[in-house]
């Protein structure tokens, strides 16, 4: 197996270490030259951050907050430790809009890695049709193709014609860009007679069943999938085992209960929050509002890091009942009034189209005690009238969700 270095391989002890060891320099730089974190971490010594536990006492910082943040202090609400100039050699913005930078490092997102999973190889000519404006896909997949040696066709999204024309002439290996895309292209190639000259692909951006990648390797191309962010870069990757997503080497992943910054049990799903070492945008803690879950063992392909499930839906379940917002962040508060809850669930429905909220917890010790004060606690916090029912331990679906809305309106 050719893996892209030997760090991929190594003793998952000596990669615990080695991140641990790198913590306390990247909090004190994130303090002395991020603003927001000279805020947020108000107090913290760096030298004490050296494990897990620590780290998850200090605070989240979700990615739905940078938006408010961004527009009080422009242009990266105080999280960036780059400014206009040679140290930030572009800005991008992301729906929201939500400003980002990239340095002029080489690999900024560090994608490379998941690259050269997928097969991609010093030589190849990649066609990239992820978008080169606004947003930073097209820059984050050619500056991985950059540093694979590589050469890049930048095509962009749209104008299947002429795309179709480029690859009939320049004869790409490898293709980059969403799956539907890809499908778009090959379907339209087929129409026209023109044979495809793909054999690889890194698709992103989009599910990616199954079905599908057996369909692109019906057509000969074998194609891998990635999960990545414009603020953080690679987070984790697929290889050829096809089991999960392998975790980048220079990230720390935690899984945490949806609303809170307290990481779950292993194998639980919960919202991803992510600490890269961008010395340029070093986001500590940041949640990117994605579920997940960790998957437990080693990956089949020889690579050591923790595996992930890969994207499994969204973490922010905010919804409105009877005009008022009740966040996952408030079901957890009440969960935490008690320590008799092992797990809380609240279904919001509409009987009669009159909004209902039902707490379900998890517990072995129910009783009407119990429910008479875990309702006052869903009152006090919420402003709302909340019923509850018990359930016995484990049998709540693990899917992340804290706030469920099945309400109906036909």
């Amino acid at each position: 197996m050719n893996y892209y270095d030997a760090r991929e391989t190594r003793d998952p002890a000596e990669r615990e270490r080695e991140l641990m060891a790198r913590l306390p320099a990247h909090i004190a730089h994130a303090k002395a030259n991020a603003p927001a974190f000279a805020g947020l971490l108000e107090g913290v010594d760096p030298a004490t951050i050296t494990s897990r536990e620590a780290l998850a006492r200090l605070p989240v910082t979700r990615k739905s907050e940078l938006v408010e943040r961004q527009k009080a202090s422009r242009p990266f609400g105080g999280f960036a430790a780059t400014k206009w100039g040679p140290g930030c050699r572009r800005v991008f913005a992301s729906p929201g809009p939500l400003y980002e930078p990239e340095s002029a490092r080489p690999d900024y997102y560090r994608i490379a890695r998941a690259f050269h999973a997928a097969g991609f190889r010093a030589g190849d000519l990649v066609h990239n049709t992820f978008s080169y404006h606004f947003t930073p896909a097209g820059s984050m997949m050619e500056t991985a193709a950059h540093a694979l040696g590589c050469t890049v066709f930048p095509a962009g999204v749209g104008q299947t014609e002429q795309q179709l024309a480029a690859i009939a002439d320049l004869r790409p290996s490898a293709y980059v860009g969403t799956p539907s895309f890809l499908r778009i292209l090959l379907d339209k190639a087929r129409e026209q007679g023109v044979a495809s000259s793909f054999t690889k692909a890194f698709v992103s951006g989009e599910a990616f069943p199954p079905a599908l990648q057996e369909a692109f390797a019906a057509c000969g191309i074998t194609a891998y999938q990635a999960y990545a962010t414009a603020d953080i870069g690679l987070i984790a990757y697929e290889t050829s085992a096809r089991q999960g997503m392998v975790l980048d080497e220079d990230v720390i992943l935690e899984i945490v209960r949806p609303g809170t910054g307290d990481p779950v049990a292993p194998g639980e799903v919960g919202e991803v929050v992510v600490t890269t070492f961008n010395p340029d945008y070093p986001l500590i803690r940041f949640g990117t509002g994605d579920l997940s879950a960790v998957l437990p063992g080693a990956s089949p392909c020889g690579r050591t890091n923790v595996r992930i499930k890969g994207w499994m839906g969204r973490a922010d379940q905010t919804t409105k009942v009877k005009g008022m917002f009740v966040h996952p962040g408030q079901i957890a508060a009440v969960a935490k009034r008690h320590p008799e809850i092992l797990r809380a669930r609240l279904v919001v429905d509409n009987p009669d189209l009159n909004d209902r909220m039902t707490l379900h917890c998890e517990t072995a010790q129910p009783g009407e005690p119990l429910a008479d004060a875990i309702a006052a606690n869903i009152r006090e916090l919420t402003k709302l009238r909340g019923e509850v029912s018990f359930c016995a331990p484990g049998s709540l679906v693990n899917d992340g969700k804290v706030i469920d809305d099945v309400r109906e309106y036909e």
